[in-house]
């Protein structure tokens, strides 16, 4: 009763998760939905579900992607061993069933909770310093404080959870016990990655706009105060962090060209006054990096280097502080399936969400 033809990344051939875990592309939930597409059976559990609880396949795609910019082939993991990599696996968290394709992680700058956006029927899961689970929160819908599709989270310094919300266009804050407090929509065509910055606002970007916004509001008293673009024509900017160091921010746009290896990254990097003061693309770094790199997520740590994840060779790699990039120094170079998330924890942990095994995975020196 399925087609057996290719996945792709667009149209017909779109990989969608059933809540079963069973995969289909999207003209066979088309055609199994029926006339009215609003209930179908999966056709290998037989469990039925409705056409508004499928969701993309994020780690399907997220091969398809990698295996377009690898021109057909994945590279290779990075050798073990690399010299300079100097995290060790603490602690590992979440799984499939626990998480459901996790897209975002941020760390509560005070406490040390986590906060992990994913795709499983409440979207957002509150885990403590030591790896339990607290809170689950968020439910999968159209109101108010409903997440449709969660793409990132941040947490800000006066302990709210602020999310991106690329199914309703729109970032939404919460308590820690899930209460919705916010929600600003201000025109965003597809809000997707996002910061906390020390004083209090929240920096993200707008991948459909091109654009960067510093948002600022009193989440304490549920007051909306203002969004300002403060940069405009970037490409496809997705991840983002802002430095508890300096205040410069770093973005990371994803690049489209024509062919099987036009597919690329850019890591840019700006002052705290939004000049810019360095970038640097894929083939920029392969100059100082012997494997092709696909950035999907960056932090800062705690002196001000920058940090990044490469999904080419399932690694986390050091770049140096903004004044001397790009160095290279490589982190961690195993272990890993597909990293899409970092963040830094109070205790100076690092973080990595790997989607391709749905898990949170804290290393320390």
């Amino acid at each position: 009763r399925v087609c057996f033809e290719p996945f792709g990344p667009v149209l017909q051939r779109r990989p969608r998760n059933l809540p079963c875990g069973h995969v289909l592309c999207r003209g066979c939930l088309v055609a199994l939905g029926g006339p009215d597409g609003r209930r179908l059976e999966c056709p290998f559990c037989r469990r039925p579900c409705g056409s508004a609880e499928t969701s993309d396949c994020l780690p399907l795609l997220q091969l398809l992607e990698v295996l377009e910019t690898a021109g057909g082939s994945i590279p290779a993991s990075l050798s073990r061993g690399v010299p300079g990599a100097s995290l060790g696996l603490r602690l590992s968290l979440g799984g499939w069933g626990s998480l459901v394709n996790p897209t975002g992680v941020a760390a509560c700058p005070k406490t040390g909770r986590l906060a992990v956006a994913h795709d499983g029927k409440k979207r957002i899961h509150i885990f403590g310093p030591s790896g339990t689970c607290l809170q689950r929160f968020g439910e999968r819908g159209d109101a108010g404080n409903d997440i449709k599709y969660a793409l990132d989270v941040t947490v800000t310094w006066d302990g709210h959870v602020v999310v991106t919300d690329g199914g309703d266009r729109a970032v939404k804050a919460f308590d820690f016990d899930g209460r919705g407090v916010l929600a600003a929509r201000e025109g965003f065509r597809l809000p997707w990655g996002l910061d906390a910055t020390p004083e209090g606002e929240v920096i993200l970007t707008d991948s459909e706009a091109g654009a960067l916004y510093r948002l600022t509001a009193d989440f304490t008293n549920r007051e909306f105060k203002k969004c300002q673009m403060i940069r405009s024509q970037l490409i496809n900017p997705r991840g983002v962090a802002v430095s508890p160091v300096s205040g410069a921010i770093v973005v990371i746009e994803h690049l489209k060209a024509q062919g099987p290896n036009g597919g690329s990254t850019r890591v840019k990097i700006f002052s705290a006054e939004m000049d810019l003061i360095g970038q640097m693309d894929s083939f920029g770094l392969n100059l100082v990096f012997p494997s092709k790199i696909y950035t999907t997520a960056v932090a800062f740590d705690k002196e001000g280097c920058i940090i990044v994840t490469d999904v080419c060779s399932q690694a986390v790699i050091c770049l140096g502080k903004p004044e001397e990039f790009p160095i290279f120094n490589s982190l961690i170079s195993h272990g890993l399936s597909y990293p899409v998330g970092l963040t830094y924890m109070v205790n100076n942990f690092l973080v990595v969400l790997d989607s391709g095994d749905h898990s949170i995975k804290i290393y320390s020196s």
